[in-house]
């Protein structure tokens, strides 16, 4: 009988990259592959303390990790990204978490917001997936890709409209990547999650209005990031290997499809 892997065990011999992973959704998805076995390229944008408790904590774990100071938004520092993951064996596991979310008024918002947003989160997916995708084209190995879209893609987000452009963007992308990407051994994701309690929604939101909106929540409560995380440990495991092309909604019943 063959012995199967342990759930802590599934990533072992994998290389993850997750970009925006010194806080929130991010954090806790490096954190959680670590624990799976996974080695872990940590990307953070000029916050290498917070970078370092992410290092420190998959330490703690027993697992390795290294953290790479790059901006997404630039094809030049995705390059670089992916390439530090030589470094720990060739990256074959990729989360598209790097995000940011400007709260701006429709009729305020102007080509440099827009451009922003767009950049950093729906082109930087494009450009991360495409270069870890060649990568492992080249070298005939199997991947697996999750990226973040949100809830703001399939409902309103009031002064959103370039966020929600962008997330309704990554699901639109991942939908069609994955049919190409398919026949090459490469399986790629989105996970779409709700009210998270994360940084993000304090840009815009009191804690009044935080509390008022995890309490619509059908099931009682905003997500944590490690709901999040594990949700995207399972996608990039061999427990999905035959998922590819799917929005997973992690939202507490907020949207259901």
């Amino acid at each position: 009988m063959t012995e199967q892997a342990t759930p802590t065990q599934r990533l072992t011999g994998r290389i993850a990259l997750v970009t925006g992973a010194q806080q929130g959704i991010g954090r806790a998805s490096a954190v959680a592959l670590a624990r799976a076995g996974a080695s872990v390229i940590v990307n953070h944008l000029g916050n290498g303390a917070a970078a370092r408790q992410v290092i420190d904590e998959i330490q703690a774990l027993g697992g390795e990790a290294i953290a790479v100071d790059a901006d997404v938004s630039t094809r030049e520092d995705c390059e670089r990204l992916v390439a530090a993951g030589d470094e720990l064996g060739g990256v074959d596991l990729l989360v598209n978490n790097a995000g940011i979310f400007p709260r701006t008024p429709f009729l305020d918002l102007n080509d440099d917001d827009w451009d922003r947003v767009l950049d950093t989160n729906l082109k930087a997916t494009f450009r991360c997936s495409q270069i870890v995708a060649r990568r492992l084209a080249a070298d005939g190995r199997p991947g697996a890709i999750v990226n973040l879209a949100s809830i703001a893609a399939f409902r309103p987000s009031p002064r959103g409209a370039h966020y929600a452009a962008s997330k309704a963007g990554i699901v639109g992308f991942t939908h069609t990547a994955a049919a190409e990407l398919g026949p090459l051994g490469v399986r790629i994701n989105c996970v779409a999650p709700g009210l998270v309690d994360t940084a993000q929604p304090r840009y815009g939101m009191t804690e009044a209005d935080i509390a008022a909106a995890s309490a619509l929540v059908p099931l009682g409560q905003m997500a944590t990031p490690d709901d999040i995380a594990d949700v995207i440990v399972f996608l990039l495991s061999d427990e999905a290997r035959h998922v590819t092309g799917q929005t997973l909604h992690v939202n507490g019943g907020q949207y259901t499809v």
